[in-house]
């Protein structure tokens, strides 16, 4: 697995990795950009499974593009049975203006759902100005978003049991 270093973990007890069994995650993930998206959600799974998370306490949902994570990740939130939620998507630029608006509107609106929600919304959504950043945020010479996401997610998910 590897990580770009900002939420690189702390070395954990058993105890700890041990009381994350009873934790379920939604993954929304959008199969836009699929070779990207796919390996995102590799290592967001992997890091929760290795940290604790049981297999059957993950529940991936595909939604066909980045902008349709806004109503899944609604929709999710509002269900009691999560105590996380990851999106994972991924825009690139292209020629038109559709890359901005697509990237404002997501942002914005899983913010929303966030300040809304009793449960953390975990944002790991690309916005990259070419094919070759997101390869290198997705398990390249950067490091794997997806596995950051997973980390982020289970510090928030124990900060707000707290």
């Amino acid at each position: 697995m590897s990580y770009s270093g900002f939420n690189t973990p702390q070395k954990e007890d058993k105890k700890t990795i041990s009381s994350r069994k009873k934790y379920k995650i939604s993954i929304i993930v959008s199969d836009w950009n699929k070779q990207i998206t796919s390996k995102l959600l590799k290592g967001a799974v992997e890091t929760l499974t290795h940290q604790g998370i049981l297999n059957e306490n993950i529940f991936i949902t595909q939604v066909p593009g980045s902008f349709e994570l806004i109503f899944e990740a609604k929709k999710k939130s509002k269900d009691s049975i999560f105590d996380s939620i990851i999106v994972i998507g991924c825009l690139i630029k292209g020629e038109t203006k559709h890359f901005k608006y697509l990237c404002k509107s997501v942002s914005y609106s899983i913010a929303k759902i966030n300040l809304k929600s009793s449960i953390p919304v975990i944002f790991c959504v690309l916005m990259d100005e070419n094919i070759k950043q997101s390869i290198e945020r997705s398990g390249g010479r950067i490091g794997n978003k997806g596995v950051d996401a997973a980390y982020t997610s289970l510090k928030m998910m124990e900060l707000n049991k707290s």
